[in-house]
């Protein structure tokens, strides 16, 4: 690390009296907070290196200062002392994680993060991976407009109509369809989607097309996107000073909530690495979410990593509180959903 303990010592002050009050640190309260002695120009000095190295800044109405998203991330990667939940706490969880369905256990857990958090949970459903392709057709409807049927090894039976750049003629859909029926039939919607995307480039342009069309209608078929996160405690956020103040930015983040795919390829990507992850602003990759931190972690179904749950917030937040909550809901899910 490249700020020695005296520097580490204030700044994890610093963030932690933000965090608690949400108004700027001055040299007085961290003189009085941090347990060492320091002369004020010495904090001063140190404010001031802190400053330029970007882990905190100064709002321009105020002498002290807050931190940026660098802050935060130091923060949370060196500084932090997370609280381990009380017992009673987690034999609290687990009843209530334990009752009903694998629906109903997925929406407890969802319910249970923006409760005790008090922002918005968000748990991404486990794919049906063993679902596989049975049947496909495309059948045209009219000029550049494709209805395109898929029937799964189960009998449910999927239609969707999908627009194209050209009109296919009828041979052409007949065609497309043979070779999508030979080549895949019997197979899940994973490894067609793995093995396609590996024949594309071998395929004439309007064929990848078809190819491509069929396989978003399957991926929905397996992973509907109105039915793949469960959501809740949005009406949270409003509630967050930070957020509130910026409506715009809060309706940008509804509109990820609404539109749930970002959301989606967001915990789809967590859900690869193990243990808790932390996006800070901007990390997420969506200008939506610059103002907020998701906390997430990925849960198993006998030992199986089968999706991610997570907890989305402000970035002032208490992440020593927060992170054990996601870490305690993502292994009670676990467990709970290996029992059924």
């Amino acid at each position: 690390m490249m700020l020695d303990k005296r520097a580490q010592i204030l700044l994890k002050t610093l963030i932690e009296q933000h965090i608690n009050d949400g108004q700027p640190v001055g040299s007085r309260t961290l003189s009085k907070s941090s347990g060492l002695d320091l002369s004020p120009a010495s904090i001063r000095n140190t404010m001031k290196d802190l400053e330029d190295l970007g882990f905190i800044t100064s709002p321009h109405t105020s002498a002290g200062r807050i931190p940026t998203q660098l802050g935060y991330r130091l923060f949370v990667d060196s500084l932090l002392t997370v609280k381990p939940l009380d017992d009673n706490v987690v034999t609290s969880l687990k009843n209530q994680m334990n009752i009903g369905d694998n629906k109903k256990i997925i929406n407890n857990a969802a319910d249970i993060l923006s409760t005790l958090t008090h922002f918005a949970g968000v748990v991404l459903i486990p794919k049906a991976k063993k679902t596989t392709f049975k049947h496909l057709e495309f059948i045209g409807l009219s000029e550049k407009k494709i209805l395109v049927i898929i029937v799964t090894n189960d009998g449910n039976v999927q239609n969707r109509i999908v627009m194209t750049e050209k009109d296919y003629s009828h041979d052409d859909l007949v065609e497309a369809a043979n070779y999508f029926n030979h080549n895949f039939s019997g197979n899940t919607f994973a490894k067609v989607k793995d093995t396609l995307v590996d024949e594309l480039s071998r395929m004439h342009a309007d064929m990848i097309k078809l190819m491509t069309a069929a396989i978003e209608v399957g991926n929905d078929v397996i992973y509907p996107e109105s039915e793949s996160i469960v959501i809740t405690g949005q009406s949270n956020l409003i509630q967050s000073e930070e957020l509130a103040k910026n409506i715009s930015g809060l309706r940008k983040i509804f509109e990820i909530f609404e539109k749930r795919t970002a959301l989606m390829r967001l915990l789809d990507k967590s859900q690869l690495a193990e243990g808790i992850q932390i996006f800070i602003g901007n990390e997420s990759g969506y200008s939506s979410l610059d103002e907020c931190s998701l906390i997430t972690s990925s849960y198993e179904t006998d030992g199986e990593i089968v999706g991610t749950l997570g907890v989305i917030g402000p970035t002032r937040m208490a992440y020593e509180r927060v992170i054990p909550i996601v870490d305690i809901t993502a292994k009670l899910l676990s467990n709970a959903l290996s029992q059924h």
